[in-house]
């Protein structure tokens, strides 16, 4: 029985999902579903489908062909992954449902559409940020046919790779060596220090950037570290959910935490189960709008990972003592910093290490 049902996603906004299903012969003839943000949009959808699938008559093959779009692929693999496919990925393919080639049936996407359609995201975005998309959408061309009989061709993606690499419409991201300097960082500090002390409810964000900085720990995995995730007998950190290339949901692991990071975090007040309970975006926001007002230029809240990072090698860590810190599993990606001397800890006598280790 067809019919549109009310869900609720992760982000608390409300999807409806119109579906389809057919019974002939006590046999599923056909099935179908997709999600919209209206319930009109669902109900107009759903009365289209209906009429085209009652003009078939008994022979569905040209119905299924031509009512399973790239958007109708792209709203069945975000329902029903079982694998949280994370906020970023779910975030891109729903913007890809706002060009054309969505509207196309799955079965004549060919790679030329695809190579189309990046050159179309290129004229926006970076040859990374292409890649990214491209990438996101080939795990749906992955699945779509053995899993729900869609007629993507994967053969298609895998050739329009190839295609947009040579093209150079995708590429890989250039190495950022931004370092924020002492005087930035003291400029960053005194502000965020000062609107705490105004107001102590605020986001602590003079601590945040400390213990980013000597962490090493990115943005979304400070705001995940629990108070029973800080291990003070071995000084290290819990981080559930560690980025990686292959899988980040479940990809839990303890990494040393270094005494300035683990000081910081011990002067913050233990009032809920999370040692920084705040959001995400909050913080990339409030570091964005700080650099701002400061007319500090080019630096970004990751930069404060390759800045403890490189403080480390520049102490005298070797790679496998820098990577226990980090979290790096591939020891390659930490060869950029070998042509790095030690230098000593220019942040030996910084006055903040005091100022941020102080509970208020």
């Amino acid at each position: 029985m067809p019919q549109i049902i009310e869900r609720k996603r992760k982000d608390g906004s409300i999807a409806y999902v119109a579906q389809i299903n057919i019974r002939r012969n006590g046999k599923w003839a056909h099935r179908e579903s997709r999600t919209f943000d209206k319930h009109s949009s669902a109900s107009a959808w759903f009365k289209k489908r209906m009429k085209e699938i009652t003009a078939a008559g008994a022979d569905l093959t040209a119905v299924k062909s031509k009512g399973r779009t790239l958007s109708t692929a792209i709203d069945r693999y975000i329902t029903e992954s079982v694998k949280e496919i994370g906020r970023t990925k779910a975030q891109v393919l729903r913007s890809i449902r706002e060009y054309d080639i969505a509207s196309m049936n799955c079965i004549d996407i060919q790679s030329h559409d695809i190579v189309q359609f990046a050159k179309e995201l290129g004229a926006t975005r970076t040859p990374a940020t292409v890649g990214n998309y491209l990438s996101h959408l080939g795990a749906i061309f992955a699945v779509a046919r053995p899993a729900w009989g869609i007629p993507l061709d994967q053969q298609a993606m895998k050739d329009a790779f190839v295609v947009c690499n040579r093209l150079g419409i995708t590429g890989k991201a250039k190495k950022r060596d931004r370092r924020p300097t002492l005087d930035e960082l003291d400029a960053l500090l005194t502000m965020f220090e000062d609107k705490h002390r105004r107001r102590p409810n605020s986001l602590p964000m003079h601590r945040v950037v400390g213990f980013a900085l000597f962490s090493t720990r990115r943005q979304e995995e400070i705001t995940r570290v629990a108070w029973k995730g800080l291990d003070q007998t071995h000084s290290r950190v819990f981080i559930k959910d560690m980025k990686h290339p292959g899988d980040k949901v479940g990809n839990d692991v303890w990494c040393d935490l270094p005494a300035p990071a683990m000081n910081i975090a011990l002067a913050m007040p233990r009032k809920k189960p999370l040692v920084f309970p705040y959001h995400s975006d909050t913080i990339s926001a409030a570091f964005t709008r700080a650099c701002k007002v400061l007319e500090i230029e080019d630096l970004r809240f990751h930069d404060l990972r390759h800045e403890g990072v490189t403080r480390l090698f520049e102490t005298g860590e070797t790679i496998p003592q820098v990577a226990a810190v980090s979290g790096h599993r591939s020891w390659s990606s930490l060869q950029r910093y070998t042509h790095i001397k030690q230098t000593g800890d220019k942040y030996e006598d910084w006055k903040w290490l005091q100022r941020l280790t102080t509970s208020n």
